[in-house]
Parts: structure tokens; C-alpha cells; sequence
């Protein structure tokens, strides 16, 4: 009785050996076959000439920036070594920050890419401000935030087929806001009836969180509903992140179109302005041109003897 169970066992454990050589050897013909027709594949691509061609992100450039929107171009250096053109399919391309889609679109038809050659694919994107910090209230005016741009090329290329080459690029853009602009008084240097020659001090504030090297500073100003004329500035000065300079600006005007208002002024009342104009800046991302603007402001007018403070 026992040895026929040994029997069995010993039977058993031939079979399944047995299906084990036979899947093994399956698998090995398989491998074999699968190996060649690559090594095959790869033959014809040598021997004809073509290969995958290659892509790489190789700048992101702030053409026009300004309170309402970022104009951005990425720049895809595409790269064909094969000995015929290859079309580009489709660009798909969006820009995220922090995991957050701030913008997609896609680029149908998007060229060619000549043979043995390679082309820098232009890609145009617009952030619109107001867009993003309606969708994402912490995203506050003035902050810089990160982005990442991601880039997926589809191209067609002969023997080997259809192609998606993913790219990505990181960075940092601004969302600007408008600086502060403060008349805090306006000195007489001459002043008579027909024409009056004064200085007037400005405190520029910053409210962003880069640095603004202020090129030029130009303006209207209306002092008791009266437009005085225009004022410009043309003075390099650097403005910190989050700070604040202070500049005078000579100007001269009538006191005799004010009317009633000079009284107040002469007797040393506060004085209400407006003003408005833009400064030219420039900034870690390029320059820009932001406005400045006062509504309902009041100032104090000094005569040139007093004290400055």
C-alpha cells in the first residue's frame, strides 16, 4: 500500500515538471521572437536613417506684463534627425502653480520640422489676472507665485509612428500691483499771481514684493479741482520691495485760476489734489509701465523759508 502511493507522488511530480519545461520553453520562443523582430525594427530604422526626435524647453520669456495681464512665450527647441521632415501634430501645453491650472490650450497644425534640422516652436499664452484671482482668492495682487509649464509634443514620424514628447520648465512670475503715490506738500520757491514756481514732494510706495527701479515718472495733477499741467521725471531710482522713496518735482502754475481756492492755500489750509499718470519700471521679469493715481488727496502748501518738516 505505501508503495503504491509513492507512486502516485513520483508521478505527479513528473507531470508537473514537465509542464513547467513545456511553459518555460513557450515563453523562451516567445522572448526569442519578440527580441528579434526589435532587433529587426532597429536594423531598418539604422538602415533607413530615421530615429525619435527630440524636444527640450529652452527658455520662457514676459514679453508685456501690466496690471491686467501676462503675455508669456515658451520656446521649444525641436530637434529631427531623420532624413525626411516630420510634421507636429498637436501641442498641448498648460501652465500650473502649486498643482493649480491657471491656463491650457491646444496648438493644432503646429509645423514642420525640417530634415536633419530643428526648429524653435514658439508658444504663445496670456494669463489674465483678474481670471486667476477670481478662481484662487489667496493668489493676493502684488505676490510673486510659482508656475510650472508643462509641454506635450505629438509628432509623426515615419516606420516608428506617432510620438508624445512630454516637457516641463519651472519658474516664478509676478502678479503686479499698482504702487502708492502721496503729495505730502507742495514748496514755493517764487510765487506771484501770474506764475508760481514750486516743488513737489512725492512719497512713492511699493506694494509688491520684487524691486522696482524706476526709470521715468510722468503725471497730471489738479490741485482744488484745477489742473496745474503736467509733471515728468526722468531719474533712475530704485524702489525695494515693500518700501517707499520719496522725490521732488519741480513744477510751476497760475494762482489766479484757482479763485476763491488760493485763500485757502495762502493761509496755509490743507489743499485738496487728484493726480494721475504711470511710472516705467524695471523689474526682476522685465519692465513694465504701471499706473499711478490720487483721488481726493489733501496736501499743505509751504513757502520756501519754512521748515521742511
Amino acid at each position: 500500500m505505501a508503495s503504491q502511493d509513492n507512486t502516485d507522488v513520483i508521478e505527479r511530480g513528473t507531470k508537473d515538471h514537465n509542464d513547467e519545461d513545456k511553459n518555460e520553453e513557450k515563453g523562451g520562443f516567445f522572448d526569442k521572437v519578440k527580441d528579434f523582430i526589435h532587433d529587426i525594427g532597429e536594423k531598418i530604422e539604422e538602415a533607413i536613417g530615421f530615429g525619435k526626435p527630440t524636444a527640450d524647453v529652452t527658455a520662457v520669456h514676459i514679453p508685456s506684463i501690466n496690471l491686467q495681464k501676462a503675455e508669456i512665450v515658451v520656446d521649444v527647441l525641436v530637434s529631427n534627425p531623420n532624413p525626411i521632415p516630420i510634421p507636429l501634430i498637436d501641442i498641448s501645453y498648460s501652465i500650473e502653480s502649486d498643482g493649480r491650472k491657471l491656463v491650457s490650450g491646444l496648438i493644432p497644425d503646429a509645423g514642420t520640422v525640417h530634415a536633419h534640422g530643428s526648429e524653435t516652436v514658439k508658444i504663445p499664452v496670456v494669463l489674465i489676472y483678474d481670471d486667476i484671482k477670481n478662481t484662487y482668492a489667496d493668489i493676493k495682487p502684488g505676490s510673486i507665485i510659482p508656475y510650472r509649464v508643462k509641454v506635450d509634443l505629438i509628432v509623426d514620424v515615419p516606420i516608428i509612428g506617432r510620438l508624445t514628447l512630454p516637457l516641463e520648465k519651472k519658474g516664478e512670475i509676478p502678479v503686479p500691483y499698482k504702487p502708492d503715490v502721496d503729495v505730502e506738500r507742495i514748496h514755493f520757491e517764487k510765487f506771484s499771481f501770474e506764475e508760481t514756481i514750486a516743488t513737489l514732494h512725492l512719497k512713492l510706495e511699493n506694494k509688491n514684493d520684487f524691486d522696482l527701479a524706476l526709470n521715468k515718472l510722468e503725471f497730471e495733477i489738479w490741485l482744488a479741482d484745477v489742473s496745474i499741467g503736467n509733471a515728468e521725471l526722468k531719474e533712475s531710482t530704485k524702489i525695494d520691495k515693500n518700501g517707499i522713496t520719496k522725490m521732488q518735482i519741480p513744477i510751476s502754475f497760475r494762482p489766479k485760476d484757482f479763485g476763491s481756492a488760493l485763500w485757502d492755500m495762502i493761509r496755509g489750509r490743507g489743499t485738496g489734489y487728484s493726480l494721475k499718470g504711470s511710472i516705467d519700471v524695471d523689474t526682476p521679469f522685465g519692465s513694465m509701465k504701471l499706473p499711478v493715481s490720487k483721488e481726493g488727496g489733501t496736501t499743505r502748501l509751504k513757502k520756501g523759508e519754512d521748515d521742511d518738516v
